[in-house]
């Protein structure tokens, strides 16, 4: 499970670096110039997304402590909400309509739910690992998030149209039908729909 532990690590540290060390961010992006610390965030970003792909997989193969054993029933609950969670994550991409108003961050709740939903699915100790890190941070970044708003560092989404509520559904739709389909197997190595 080392890749994995590395992987989240890296993950998380990437993401918390503005609001927990701003000054170390600000001397990177003085140093490499915006778009240039963009790049480098981007790339380490990806990395960490691939080191806990790969790490979850091999920490499958390797086999992993059971914690829980969650009923069958939790998997058709994983598939609901992993729907609403890809409406979510495409609204969060799209000037803002009412979903986007209403949830304020729907990039998070879309991770939240993702996190949240997997938990009850799998009860493996790779699992709890990856998600619970991964729904820990969401929150705390959410934390993070109110408290520059507050300050008026970061802004809420302003309304645009219903229109793109309609767009974040379909496209949410086809982003979970792609998912369920075929890009969960091809990157976990697991069909959501066989159970």
């Amino acid at each position: 499970m080392t890749l994995l532990v590395a992987g989240i690590i890296l993950f998380i540290a990437t993401h918390l670096v503005r609001p927990f060390a701003p000054g170390l961010r600000a001397s990177a992006i003085a140093s490499l110039g915006k778009s240039g610390f963009m790049a480098v965030h981007g790339i380490v970003s990806l990395l960490s997304l691939v080191m806990m792909a790969y790490g979850f997989v091999q920490a499958r193969e390797a086999g992993g402590s059971i914690l829980y054993q969650p009923p069958v029933f939790m998997a058709h609950i994983t598939l609901t909400l992993m729907l609403i969670a890809s409406v979510c994550l495409v609204a969060a991409f799209l000037p803002a309509g009412y979903i986007r108003t209403k949830l304020k961050f729907p990039a998070l709740v879309a991770i939240k739910l993702w996190a949240f939903s997997h938990l009850l699915a799998n009860g493996e100790s790779y699992s709890v690992l990856l998600f619970g890190a991964i729904l820990v941070w969401a929150v705390i970044l959410r934390i993070t998030l109110k408290k520059r708003i507050a300050s008026g560092e970061a802004k809420l989404p302003v309304f645009v149209s219903v229109l793109y509520d309609l767009i974040a559904i379909v496209l949410g739709v086809a982003l979970y039908g792609v998912i369920v389909l075929k890009l969960h197997e091809w990157v976990i190595g697991v069909a959501p729909l066989v159970m």
